[in-house]
């Protein structure tokens, strides 16, 4: 017979592991004056946790590229104001895209961090069809409302796209896809492309760019001048007597990316890109530094809009240790796309230039619209909606162009570019049997 003292030792042991079993697990709150962006910061955390527990396949398969993973959620304990009671997340091909992102060198656990440990932040950026910017809080990544007709054509170009990554190293140009989701609130469907920010996260940007090497229509609204960063066009970096100074080395091997890239675009039939510059004035940026010293840190940890911060028991941050950096200096490992002004600049500049917008396929809908802007404009004009191979040599000539010339050869390198692009337009608007049928119907 089992004697008192050992009862009650087993009585007490059995007690202690009922207690630690039904212990309630602290719960992550992820909270944004946008109900949408709580959602995307709670399926962002919750798929990146998946992945995971996932093995990382030796190579994608075919089925990788059409696969997805999606989670309903209803009665959520959450405050309805910050994240709603039901809600649907669904992340497409999460295998592809994770490799994605290794391939561009980013840590998952850093990525899962830049995206909930505080509400992403708006932008006052919007791209066409309406579409909605955020960034991430520390300003690394991108996130985009997109149609399904884009979910549909990233589908599309997914398996190439990744393929182009794999034999480019990841060096390139062009947009770093590194997420696509489907948020569903309220029985309203929102997409979600995250990207990495072409700009930097901690050098600021005085001036922008979007160049398409196209000069009808191609210069910023009144209403886009009064914007704080307004967007500046092709007529305005011409007229504004722009030139981007980077050293020879630099310049080589910029092109020699572009090249490759826009080769690879003329291939899948994109086109109506742009190349998106922003410009970084060290000295301005040192000026205003020292001016607001006082009131440094102020922002620091900023929600969106107002709304409320991710409480401490969200995701913590691995990225804080980053080493400072002096006036004009960036981690190129982050800061993908920027390239510094050469020695002979007239400022010390650093540039940010990637390759934006791809997107766009050259279906039937774009060539009637070009067939409408070729009788509105004549066969000559540098409208923007042309045939792909068309645009991507002309788009590559226009970007080797503001790399290469003075102001003076600038303009002349434009007029014999447009004598071309007027020779081909022509050549093109005579064999061209399809374009002649849609401009009976103009």
């Amino acid at each position: 017979m089992a004697s008192a003292s050992s009862i009650a030792a087993s009585i007490a042991s059995k007690t202690k592991t009922k207690k630690k079993h039904f212990v309630a697990q602290k719960v992550k709150l992820f909270r944004a004056s946008d109900p949408l962006l709580s959602v995307l910061m709670w399926g962002v955390n919750h798929s990146i946790n998946e992945l995971s527990h996932v093995q990382i396949p030796i190579m994608l398969m075919p089925d990788d590229f059409k696969a997805y993973s999606k989670i309903k959620v209803d009665n959520h304990l959450f405050n309805k104001e910050n994240m709603p009671s039901h809600f649907k997340f669904k992340e497409y091909c999460p295998l592809v895209f994770r490799n994605l992102r290794e391939r561009f060198g980013i840590d998952d656990q850093d990525f899962q961090n830049s995206l909930t440990r505080s509400a992403p932040l708006n932008s006052e950026a919007q791209g066409r069809s309406g579409a909605r910017f955020h960034t991430s809080y520390d300003k690394r990544y991108v996130i985009k409302t997109i149609s399904s007709e884009d979910v549909a054509e990233m589908h599309n170009i997914l398996k190439k796209y990744h393929q182009f990554i794999v034999e480019c190293h990841g060096n390139t140009l062009l947009p770093q896809f590194l997420g696509m989701y489907r948020l569903t609130v309220d029985g309203d469907e929102t997409y979600m492309i995250v990207t990495r920010n072409v700009f930097s996260h901690r050098l600021s940007v005085y001036k922008k760019y979007d160049l398409k090497g196209s000069t009808v229509a191609r210069e910023a609204s009144d209403k886009e001048k009064a914007k704080e960063l307004p967007t500046y066009k092709d007529n305005d970096f011409i007229n504004d007597g722009q030139k981007i100074y980077i050293d020879d080395e630099n310049k080589k091997m910029f092109l020699e990316k572009l090249r490759k890239d826009v080769e690879f675009l003329a291939q899948l039939k994109l086109m109506d890109y742009s190349l998106l510059v922003g410009i970084h004035d060290v000295e301005r940026a040192e000026q205003e530094e020292v001016e607001s010293e006082d009131n440094e840190g102020e922002e620091e940890g900023e929600s969106d809009g107002g709304g409320i911060g991710t409480p401490p028991d969200s995701p913590s941050n691995t990225l804080d240790s980053t080493k400072p950096l002096s006036p004009g200096e960036f981690d190129p490992t982050i800061d993908v796309y920027a390239i510094k002004s050469n020695d002979s600049a007239p400022r010390k500049e650093v540039y940010f230039m990637a390759v934006i917008d791809i997107l766009q396929h050259y279906d039937a809908k774009k060539k009637a619209a070009h067939a409408a802007k070729t009788v509105k404009h004549g066969a000559g004009a540098e409208i923007s909606t042309v045939n792909p191979e068309q645009y991507s040599k002309r788009f590559y000539d226009f970007i080797t162009t503001i790399l290469s010339y003075g102001q003076g050869e600038f303009r002349g390198q434009i007029t014999a570019q447009r004598e071309v692009t007027l020779a081909i337009s022509r050549e093109g608007f005579e064999q061209d049997a399809e374009r002649k049928f849609m401009l009976s119907l103009v």
